[in-house]
Protein backbone atom coordinates (compact mmCIF):
# COMPACT_ATOMS: atom_id res chain seq x y z
CA UNK A 1 0.00 0.00 0.00
CA UNK A 2 2.88 2.41 0.58
CA UNK A 3 4.55 1.57 -2.60
CA UNK A 4 1.74 2.02 -4.26
CA UNK A 5 0.91 5.33 -2.71
CA UNK A 6 4.15 6.66 -3.76
CA UNK A 7 3.98 5.06 -6.90
CA UNK A 8 1.17 7.35 -7.77
CA UNK A 9 2.69 10.55 -6.23
CA UNK A 10 3.93 12.84 -8.95
CA UNK A 11 7.56 13.13 -9.54
CA UNK A 12 9.24 15.99 -7.13
CA UNK A 13 6.34 15.02 -4.43
CA UNK A 14 7.62 15.53 -0.71
CA UNK A 15 6.41 13.37 2.02
CA UNK A 16 6.92 12.25 5.49
CA UNK A 17 6.48 9.08 7.81
CA UNK A 18 3.28 10.77 8.95
CA UNK A 19 1.55 10.53 5.97
CA UNK A 20 1.17 6.83 5.58
CA UNK A 21 0.02 6.75 8.94
CA UNK A 22 -3.25 5.81 8.22
CA UNK A 23 -2.62 2.99 5.96
CA UNK A 24 0.26 0.99 8.20
CA UNK A 25 2.15 1.47 11.44
CA UNK A 26 5.49 3.26 11.82
CA UNK A 27 7.13 0.61 12.19
CA UNK A 28 6.11 -0.86 8.79
CA UNK A 29 6.43 2.69 7.11
CA UNK A 30 10.43 2.94 8.13
CA UNK A 31 10.95 -0.83 6.83
CA UNK A 32 9.35 0.50 3.60
CA UNK A 33 11.21 3.82 3.19
CA UNK A 34 14.44 2.58 3.90
CA UNK A 35 14.08 -0.05 1.63
CA UNK A 36 12.60 2.06 -1.38
CA UNK A 37 15.51 4.88 -0.40
CA UNK A 38 18.64 1.68 -1.15
CA UNK A 39 16.76 0.89 -4.29
CA UNK A 40 16.63 4.51 -5.42
CA UNK A 41 13.31 4.60 -5.83
CA UNK A 42 12.74 7.88 -3.28
CA UNK A 43 15.17 10.29 -1.37
CA UNK A 44 15.92 10.64 2.09
CA UNK A 45 16.18 14.78 2.20
CA UNK A 46 16.08 14.96 5.96
CA UNK A 47 14.98 12.72 8.99
CA UNK A 48 11.99 11.85 8.11
CA UNK A 49 11.38 13.60 5.42
CA UNK A 50 11.62 12.30 1.68
CA UNK A 51 11.01 13.00 -2.08
CA UNK A 52 9.90 10.79 -5.05
CA UNK A 53 12.70 12.62 -6.93
CA UNK A 54 11.77 14.15 -10.07
CA UNK A 55 14.41 14.00 -12.72
CA UNK A 56 16.06 16.45 -15.39
CA UNK A 57 15.91 15.30 -18.91
CA UNK A 58 19.18 17.69 -19.85
CA UNK A 59 21.11 16.51 -16.92
CA UNK A 60 19.84 12.79 -16.71
CA UNK A 61 20.05 13.07 -13.08
CA UNK A 62 17.49 14.21 -9.92
CA UNK A 63 17.13 17.85 -9.31
CA UNK A 64 17.47 19.01 -6.12
CA UNK A 65 14.32 19.06 -3.86
CA UNK A 66 12.12 22.53 -4.12
CA UNK A 67 13.18 24.11 -0.74
CA UNK A 68 9.78 25.76 0.22
CA UNK A 69 8.20 22.30 -0.64
CA UNK A 70 11.03 21.03 1.91
CA UNK A 71 9.81 23.96 4.37
CA UNK A 72 6.39 23.33 4.23
CA UNK A 73 7.39 18.85 4.85
CA UNK A 74 9.36 20.70 7.84
CA UNK A 75 6.42 22.52 9.18
CA UNK A 76 4.07 19.56 8.62
CA UNK A 77 6.05 17.56 10.23
CA UNK A 78 6.62 19.58 13.70
CA UNK A 79 3.06 21.13 13.14
CA UNK A 80 4.26 24.76 13.27
CA UNK A 81 2.65 27.25 11.22
CA UNK A 82 5.23 29.05 9.06
CA UNK A 83 5.10 32.10 6.50
CA UNK A 84 8.11 33.09 4.13
CA UNK A 85 9.69 36.20 5.10
CA UNK A 86 12.56 38.45 3.62
CA UNK A 87 14.26 37.03 0.18
CA UNK A 88 12.16 33.99 0.06
CA UNK A 89 9.06 36.12 0.50
CA UNK A 90 10.28 38.50 -2.62
CA UNK A 91 11.05 35.12 -4.16
CA UNK A 92 8.06 33.73 -4.10
CA UNK A 93 6.00 36.86 -4.50
CA UNK A 94 8.56 37.02 -8.01
CA UNK A 95 9.77 39.88 -6.90
CA UNK A 96 13.01 38.86 -6.98
CA UNK A 97 15.05 37.15 -9.84
CA UNK A 98 17.79 35.73 -7.59
CA UNK A 99 17.90 32.19 -6.74
CA UNK A 100 18.96 32.04 -3.03
CA UNK A 101 20.70 29.27 -1.14
CA UNK A 102 19.21 30.34 2.17
CA UNK A 103 15.25 30.31 2.82
CA UNK A 104 13.88 32.23 6.05
CA UNK A 105 10.57 31.52 7.50
CA UNK A 106 8.86 33.42 10.37
CA UNK A 107 7.20 30.31 12.76
CA UNK A 108 5.54 29.77 15.91
CA UNK A 109 8.23 26.87 16.69
CA UNK A 110 11.12 27.25 17.72
CA UNK A 111 14.12 28.73 15.91
CA UNK A 112 15.80 26.27 13.78
CA UNK A 113 18.50 25.41 11.19
CA UNK A 114 18.40 22.67 8.32
CA UNK A 115 20.71 22.25 5.20
CA UNK A 116 20.54 19.64 2.29
CA UNK A 117 21.83 19.65 -0.93
CA UNK A 118 23.08 23.14 -0.51
CA UNK A 119 20.20 24.55 0.70
CA UNK A 120 19.80 26.13 4.16
CA UNK A 121 16.02 26.91 5.28
CA UNK A 122 16.05 28.63 8.72
CA UNK A 123 12.86 28.74 10.85
CA UNK A 124 12.65 32.41 12.96
CA UNK A 125 10.22 32.07 15.75
CA UNK A 126 7.54 35.13 15.75
CA UNK A 127 4.50 35.84 17.60
CA UNK A 128 1.55 33.28 17.15
CA UNK A 129 -0.44 36.03 15.52
CA UNK A 130 2.35 36.95 12.79
CA UNK A 131 2.76 33.33 11.68
CA UNK A 132 -0.98 32.15 12.11
CA UNK A 133 -3.13 34.78 11.89
CA UNK A 134 -3.39 35.27 8.53
CA UNK A 135 -4.03 32.55 5.55
CA UNK A 136 -1.08 31.73 3.41
CA UNK A 137 -1.33 34.65 0.07
CA UNK A 138 -1.65 37.37 3.21
CA UNK A 139 1.02 36.61 4.90
CA UNK A 140 2.83 36.25 2.59
CA UNK A 141 2.17 39.66 0.76
CA UNK A 142 3.11 41.34 4.39
CA UNK A 143 6.00 39.73 4.72
CA UNK A 144 6.89 40.67 1.11
CA UNK A 145 5.92 44.33 1.33
CA UNK A 146 7.32 44.81 4.70
CA UNK A 147 10.65 43.06 3.48
CA UNK A 148 10.47 44.80 -0.08
CA UNK A 149 10.18 48.72 2.35
CA UNK A 150 7.84 51.33 1.48
CA UNK A 151 10.90 53.47 -0.28
CA UNK A 152 10.59 50.73 -2.85
CA UNK A 153 7.42 50.34 -4.05
CA UNK A 154 6.11 51.76 -6.93
CA UNK A 155 3.22 51.51 -9.37
CA UNK A 156 4.84 48.95 -11.43
CA UNK A 157 5.43 46.69 -7.91
CA UNK A 158 1.35 47.42 -7.29
CA UNK A 159 0.44 45.96 -10.31
CA UNK A 160 2.83 42.95 -10.24
CA UNK A 161 1.46 41.80 -7.27
CA UNK A 162 -2.58 42.69 -8.50
CA UNK A 163 -1.19 40.31 -11.32
CA UNK A 164 0.52 37.24 -9.22
CA UNK A 165 -3.27 37.39 -6.51
CA UNK A 166 -6.17 35.91 -8.06
CA UNK A 167 -9.57 38.11 -8.00
CA UNK A 168 -10.63 35.71 -4.80
CA UNK A 169 -7.11 35.82 -2.95
CA UNK A 170 -7.34 40.09 -3.10
CA UNK A 171 -10.71 39.83 -1.75
CA UNK A 172 -9.32 37.87 1.10
CA UNK A 173 -6.52 39.53 1.74
CA UNK A 174 -8.28 42.84 1.59
CA UNK A 175 -10.18 41.40 4.54
CA UNK A 176 -7.25 39.85 6.49
CA UNK A 177 -5.12 42.09 6.28
CA UNK A 178 -6.78 45.26 8.16
CA UNK A 179 -4.85 44.81 11.17
CA UNK A 180 -1.85 44.65 10.11
CA UNK A 181 0.79 47.50 10.28
CA UNK A 182 -0.65 50.98 8.48
CA UNK A 183 1.78 51.40 5.76
CA UNK A 184 1.33 48.38 4.41
CA UNK A 185 -1.94 48.21 4.61
CA UNK A 186 -2.13 51.52 2.61
CA UNK A 187 -0.27 49.05 -0.34
CA UNK A 188 -2.75 46.39 -0.01
CA UNK A 189 -5.86 48.92 -0.83
CA UNK A 190 -3.93 49.52 -3.58
CA UNK A 191 -3.34 45.94 -4.64
CA UNK A 192 -6.80 44.99 -3.77
CA UNK A 193 -8.29 48.17 -5.57
CA UNK A 194 -10.37 46.33 -8.48
CA UNK A 195 -12.36 44.61 -5.45
CA UNK A 196 -12.80 47.94 -3.30
CA UNK A 197 -14.94 49.13 -6.32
Amino acid sequence: MIEYKIDNMEDGTIFIVSDFSDIAPVTAINMSLSRLTEENRIRRILRGIYDKPRYSKLLGEPVAADPSKVADAIARKNRWSILPTGDTALNLLHLSTQMSVAWLYVSDGPYKEYEYNHFKISFRHTSNKEATGYSYHTGLLIQGLKALGKEKIDDKVIEKLRNELSEEERKKIFVEAKGTTAWIYEYIMKICREELE
